[in-house]
């Protein structure tokens, strides 16, 4: 039987490119006179980023730069270019092959508003903590200035913000659905997810002299095209209404013109599938994944039918398993954006090799000095591991990195640990954490691989943990226990996300984590108490939050120490309602939490809570008009309201809630009693009353007006 289980070539299996004479540069030249002092006359590729350039594998210029100098490129950075200054993007002159643009290591919209839409005073990724050095929508003013200065060079746009924009998406600080962003910024090629064999195999055959018109079937990558390619066949998935009995659909692609001429033309047969199958059909039929395509419903008909964009993400999310995959297509007008399936993760000694590259682990010394606080906070933690098979609807890693877990080895762990102490003067022997998306999903994947390869689910934990997850801690408890046991290490931190309901499937790893790694509090994130908006998240029930507290709270005491779980949470999550804020706030009392900082909903492109946000509707399921209808907090005021319920214990938040409570019949939760949720008065801390304007009628109950939507605060919208 022949395997399922894709694989590709090994990433460092290519001849290396001639300028690889060169050598390593100690970092990666950002101006002339550093190309001068490295004897180069030209850079083969400039990266384009929003973030400042620090030296070190949690910076995604700094990996991509690294691993294409390692393949014998000579590569260039652009930090933070003056998008209103021409001179700036002509610093290192014209790339021999391309450049690639990025927005940074966060989208440069999530990086400037609040999820209320407020401008941020601050930007984590900017020597000084500045705010102001990259612009709104980055990937599209850096690819288009790149486009007006050089346009013959191509341009290849990648990282989590183009990554997210592959296909139409609604875009919450417009409030509307936008195109994908290869057409808004006129990049020729998009790479998304973690992107290192769709980059190396792109950049050898540009290299070898190969157009990128002849490059379109690359995993992990998105292109612009007129037409279709030939001999694939279509799924059409362009609808929810499908009539009840389907024999077959007319195929748009066999109209003949109207002049009646009956010979098809060689390049009309190219662009040709050889069949279109009805979307209710696509399981009865016997179809090769890598010639099928998906057509989407196009840009136009989801910008007008919020149904259609549910449905859409919910396509998209089902085909985000790399070995069974299919390509997707979607028409934007006159032009479809084929989408390939995703790239095959990469393997052990390959992730090795990536974090083995020469980082100085560094800013570049150009900022003297100047505080990046993204940096300081990662600078002594140490990433092994990439992907995420939780599936949370409100969360984009999934989307980006991709639901099959990619681990290093605890040698190539333990060599960075010592590259570490070697490199920074300033570290002490605490090692901050060994995490990534999740801190105990190491080493953690399927145990088939020809399960593996078939799978279709959008969760590997819910609604419960499948039968055939491996769950053994093992390698990580292990890791941590070399980790502390490396000469100079006094303390070993896990600061990355928990997965709890994973954790109590291994006691002994609880026991670990618990005993060694916990500074005191360990933040955990149940995100809601209530099974209904729970499930929407794609998060477990509160009875297992209980079943790890209780062995959290075992191994501390056996531990001989006082250590606390802080609990995170979401307000305005879709599918919430002011009731499930109210029970979440009656749990958070009942167990004597009274959270200081709180996180409402942020709609980011393309996860499937944003679907939910648009749509009122529910893509875990599938989606039709008369499908559950959600509800879903979207005005100003229902927001602040829902959050507020977080914040009970803040006099700030009592008016209203008081107003509320009342109109939900529930003024019995109002007093001075252990039972009361919030006091009949506003008393200050001497007792005294407070005297506070009472809150508006209808914003007090989160009465819907959307033209209260939150908006952006600025007056100038997002550049284009």
């Amino acid at each position: 039987m022949t395997s399922r289980h894709q694989t590709a070539p090994d990433l460092f299996s290519y001849p290396l490119y001639w300028a690889e004479c060169y050598g390593i540069a100690p970092f990666l030249p950002t101006t002339r006179a550093e190309m001068d002092a490295l004897g180069w006359d030209s850079c083969d590729i400039i990266i384009v980023t929003g973030d400042a350039y620090v030296d070190h594998p949690s910076f995604g210029m700094a990996v991509l730069g690294r691993l294409l100098e390692a393949q014998g490129f000579r590569v260039g950075i652009l930090d933070q270019p003056d998008w209103n200054n021409a001179q700036d993007f002509q610093r290192l002159g014209a790339p021999n092959l391309y450049f690639g643009v990025t927005a940074g290591n966060m989208d440069s919209l999530i990086n400037r508003y609040t999820a209320d839409l407020k401008v941020r005073n601050d930007d984590a990724y900017t020597p000084g903590g500045l705010a102001g050095k990259r612009p709104d929508r980055a990937v599209i003013v850096y690819t288009q200035m790149c486009k007006r200065l050089y346009k013959d060079i191509p341009v290849l746009i990648g990282g989590i913000e183009a990554s997210l924009r592959r296909i139409a998406q609604y875009d919450y600080w417009s409030d509307q659905i936008r195109r994908s962003v290869l057409l808004d910024s006129g990049a020729d090629i998009l790479l998304y997810g973690n992107a290192e064999r769709a980059l190396i195999e792109l950049t050898h055959a540009l290299a070898r002299g190969q157009n990128l018109t002849d490059l379109q079937q690359i995993r992990g990558t998105a292109f612009v095209r007129k037409t279709p390619p030939a001999g694939y066949t279509e799924i059409d998935s362009t609808r929810v209404d499908w009539p009840s009995k389907i024999d077959a659909i007319p195929s748009p692609y066999e109209y003949l013109p109207e002049t009646g001429c009956t010979n098809t033309s060689e390049t009309e047969q190219d662009v040709m599938p050889i069949r279109v199958i009805p979307a209710p059909l696509k399981g009865k039929q016997r179809l090769q994944a890598d010639q099928t395509y998906i057509r989407l419903p196009s840009f136009e008909k989801v910008s007008k039918d919020a149904v259609l964009y549910a449905h859409a993400s919910r396509v998209l999310h089902l085909e985000s398993n790399p070995h069974n995959a299919r390509a997707l297509i979607q028409k934007h007008g006159t032009q479809e954006v084929w989408v390939n399936p995703p790239p095959i993760p990469l393997e052990t000694h390959e992730m090795d090799q990536v974090f083995a590259l020469p980082y100085q682990r560094v800013p570049h010394p150009k900022y003297e000095g100047a505080k990046i606080p993204a940096y300081e906070m990662i600078r002594f933690s140490i990433n092994i591991m990439r992907g995420c098979f939780g599936g949370c609807t409100f969360c984009s890693i999934t989307e980006h990195e991709g639901r099959i877990i990619q681990s290093r080895s605890h040698e190539s762990i333990i060599n960075e640990i010592e590259d570490i102490k070697a490199k920074l003067p300033s570290f002490t022997g605490h090692i901050s954490d060994l995490g990534g998306p999740t801190s105990n999903m190491y080493h953690l994947n399927c145990k088939d691989p020809e399960i593996q390869a078939s799978c279709r689910k959008l969760s590997c934990v819910y609604p419960s943990i499948c039968s055939n997850l491996t769950t053994d801690h093992s390698p990580t408890t292990q890791l941590y226990r070399k980790a502390r046991a490396v000469e100079g290490v006094h303390t070993v931190s896990i600061a990355s996300g928990l997965r709890y309901d994973l954790a109590v499937e291994d006691p002994e790893y609880v026991r670990e984590l618990v005993t060694h790694h916990v500074g005191g509090y360990l933040k955990i994130a149940p995100e809601h108490s209530e099974p209904e908006t729970l499930n929407k998240m794609m998060k477990p029930g509160m009875g297992t939050y209980d079943q790890f507290k209780r062995m959290f709270d075992k191994y501390s005491k056996e531990a001989g120490k006082k250590q606390y779980l802080i609990p995170y949470f979401i307000a305005a999550h879709p599918g919430s309602s002011d009731e499930d804020m109210l029970n979440l706030a009656l749990w958070l009392k009942t167990h004597d939490f009274r959270p200081d900082q709180v996180q409402t909903f942020y709609p980011s492109p393309m996860s499937l809570a944003t679907a939910m946000y648009h749509s009122n509707k529910n893509p875990l399921k599938q989606v039709t008009y008369k499908s559950e209808t959600l509800f879903t907090a979207k005005d100003h005021a229902q927001r602040r309201l829902q959050k507020s319920f977080l914040r009970y214990h803040d006099p700030n938040n009592w008016p209203k809630l008081r107003a509320t409570l009342t109109a939900m019949g529930r003024a019995d939760l109002i007093g001075s009693g252990k039972q009361h949720l919030i006091p009949a008065e506003d008393i200050d801390a001497r007792g005294k009353k407070i005297k506070t304007p009472a809150a508006k009628k209808g914003q007090a109950i989160g009465a819907a007006h959307t033209s209260n939507r939150p908006r952006l605060t600025n007056k100038k919208r997002p550049r284009r």
